[in-house]
């Protein structure tokens, strides 16, 4: 009876100390920033074509597409973004929520290989700080795409550390935005985005526009340079120093711009490059060092986008 109870205590105490372990290992999960679709050859516009018709047979509604640079350091590429009821209602139960409103699908051809590829819902509901992980969009993007394997980051980021996430010191965080421009009205804050987006100021153009509730819109911009004085704010250039890995971070494109109230705000490159792309060195070639001076070239070009001084 003794051998019995003191059996007994043995496994109550070996349970209790595994409990905690358990729970350590769970919330070591990590994760990287861009899930792989799917890889191979074919043709391209085919590929962008079936890409297209199988988000819309999963529930999403495509609000926007464009090439954001061909024949370069890529041979091709096409950004397609969607959004669906999940997507928005997540995005209204925070501050800066509708960043994540849109969501982005690129389909990337380098030489005779094409990708399909997107950012991870689950590291992307950590990062911005959502009131969801996002899976139900996680799963639905991967039935529809399929989902080979995550990428962008050789060792991931747990949760803890994307919710509160910065490259590093006085660099900023998700709640560090450029504040581009504050307008009368939320009508006023519209009129004069559409207005200078069509007009390319500053050689900013839109792709799209999602307009949200609670008088929040979303644009997805394209920079592309006026002339090569202005070259530090453009995609093409900017994407060639940092997408240079064989899995292409395409899907890192277009920017936002977001229309809150009177307000008009942009995640700060800092913050936004940095979380896509968190491997990427500080020194060195293909490093921060290379694209030092687009933050503020891309603040620059937002600002006069959006009616700013």
């Amino acid at each position: 009876m003794k051998m019995m109870k003191r059996i007994t205590s043995m496994v109550m105490l070996t349970a209790c100390l595994l409990v905690p372990l358990a729970g350590s290992v769970q919330a070591a999960e990590k994760f990287k920033p861009f899930v792989l679709a799917s890889k191979g050859s074919g043709d391209f516009d085919a590929r962008v074509a079936a890409t297209k018709t199988a988000l819309t047979g999963a529930g999403f509604e495509i609000i926007g597409e464009y090439s954001p640079y061909s024949a370069t350091f890529v041979d091709n590429a096409q950004v397609i973004i969607v959004t669906n009821d999940d997507l928005k209602k997540v995005a209204s139960m925070t501050k800066f929520g509708g960043f994540a409103a849109p969501w982005r699908v690129a389909v990337t051809q380098s030489g005779d290989e094409i990708q399909v590829a997107y950012p991870n819902p689950l590291y992307i509901a950590n990062a911005y700080r959502l009131k969801s992980d996002l899976n139900g969009v996680n799963e639905a993007l991967k039935g529809a795409l399929g989902a080979e394997e995550t990428f962008g980051s050789k060792k991931g980021l747990s949760a803890r550390k994307l919710r509160k996430y910065h490259y590093t010191f006085g660099m900023e965080y998700f709640d560090d935005p450029y504040e581009l421009a504050r307008h009368d009205s939320h009508d006023q804050a519209l009129k004069a985005v559409e207005k200078n987006l069509a007009a390319g100021v500053a050689g900013v153009t839109q792709v799209y526009r999602l307009d949200l509730s609670n008088d929040v819109s979303v644009f997805g911009v394209s920079l592309k340079a006026p002339s090569e004085a202005e070259i530090d704010m453009d995609d093409a250039h900017i994407m060639g120093v940092v997408d240079f890995e064989e899995l292409k971070g395409t899907s890192y494109l277009p920017v936002e711009i977001m229309v809150d109230g009177n307000d008009v705000y942009a995640l700060h490159m800092r913050f936004r490059m940095a979380v896509h792309y968190p491997d990427l060195k500080m020194m060195g070639k293909n490093s921060f060092m290379n694209i030092m001076p687009s933050p503020n070239a891309i603040q620059a070009a937002l600002t006069a986008a959006a009616g700013g001084k």
